[in-house]
């Protein structure tokens, strides 16, 4: 679930390893690359850690985020 906090919106996934986690990036990276719009992350083994905001609408929640989370929650394995 995403949560909204200092004009950000902030997700925590964890997976089974690292490989797991950096595919997921991948994946990730690739949609957020088509649409130019790209999060703030941080990896450390099996989890990582998302921030989305819009930098040129004075780094708050836009839309643009809003679409860009709906993408990364569908690449999440089910």
């Amino acid at each position: 679930m995403w949560q909204e906090a200092n004009n950000k919106l902030y997700k925590k996934v964890e997976f089974k390893d690292f490989s797991e986690a950096f595919a997921f990036m991948t994946r990730v990276a690739i949609e957020a690359e088509k649409m130019n719009h790209h999060p703030e992350w941080k990896n450390v083994y099996n989890s990582v850690e998302i921030w989305l905001s819009t930098h040129d609408a004075g780094d708050v929640v836009t839309e643009k985020d809003r679409k860009l989370s709906q993408k990364i929650d569908a690449l999440l394995p089910h």
